[in-house]
């Protein structure tokens, strides 16, 4: 992989508060991986599918630091991945993004 990371998406095909999933065939990855962005504008990458049951975190809610699952409401931090409420237990992966001249670059495994 590229040291520059992989160009997954432009900035602005992700609305602010919403996430788009990312196929596993493009990134490398297990797991889709849900580009998130936050209400300040700032992106994140978790593993798409909640780890509690079969859901998509880039359909789930994005605000104030927090995705939440839109099956069953279970919460994660948006830059650590890690639970926040029941009913998950686990963390969702996080992947390290960086938002270079409006363009999105994915790292995949790799820990932000």
């Amino acid at each position: 992989m590229s040291s520059n990371g992989i160009r997954v998406a432009a900035l602005d095909e992700i609305s602010v508060g919403e996430g788009i999933a990312i196929g596993k065939a493009v990134t490398g990855t297990d797991d889709d991986v849900a580009l998130l962005r936050d209400d300040d504008g700032s992106v994140y990458a978790l593993d798409d599918t909640c780890p509690h049951e079969i859901a998509s975190l880039a359909e789930g809610w994005v605000e104030g630091g927090f995705v939440e699952c839109p099956m069953h409401s279970s919460k994660f931090c948006l830059k650590s991945g890690e639970v926040q409420c029941l009913p998950a237990t686990r963390d969702a992966r996080p992947h390290r993004v960086e938002v270079r001249d409006g363009e999105v670059y994915l790292f995949p495994n790799e820990a932000p």
